[in-house]
């Protein structure tokens, strides 16, 4: 394998609200449940989630750190701030940005492309299977 397609999704229901984030990196799958946010935190979130798996399976293979890691998502802003178009503005997002400048740092080859949310469906399924599997958990009295 010479490169690493990734899609990446965050999403919460509500802005803020309950939010999950879905990575697929080739043909591995991850979502996970982040607790309350904004949408803009849950795209963040994945990207980093996305980074650090990445980050792990390179050294599983041990493959070299420079390996292409392209990142294809569906949120403009958040594309366009990592890939330096716009400027991170939301005081809130900064912690976010710089957990991924400082993962790029050490990947060395990653690259951010926004597609359209439908060329995104793995991800969100699983944005949306994290939300679902919280949400509809039975609530403890203890």
């Amino acid at each position: 394998m010479n490169k690493f397609i990734v899609h990446t999704d965050g999403g919460s229901r509500g802005n803020p609200g309950p939010s999950g984030i879905g990575v697929v990196i080739n043909d591995k799958e991850y979502s996970e449940y982040i607790g309350e946010g904004t949408n803009n935190e849950a795209e963040y979130r994945a990207v980093i989630l996305a980074l650090q798996k990445s980050k792990s399976l390179l050294a599983a293979r041990k493959l070299d750190l420079n390996t292409p890691i392209e990142i294809y998502l569906d949120s403009e802003l958040v594309c366009e701030q990592l890939s330096g178009g716009y400027k991170v503005k939301e005081e809130s997002l900064w912690p976010y940005f710089m957990a991924v400048w400082n993962l790029r740092r050490e990947l060395k080859n990653v690259s951010f492309h926004h597609i359209p949310r439908e060329q995104n469906s793995q991800a969100d399924k699983l944005v949306n299977k994290a939300l679902d599997e919280h949400l509809n958990k039975p609530k403890t009295l203890f």
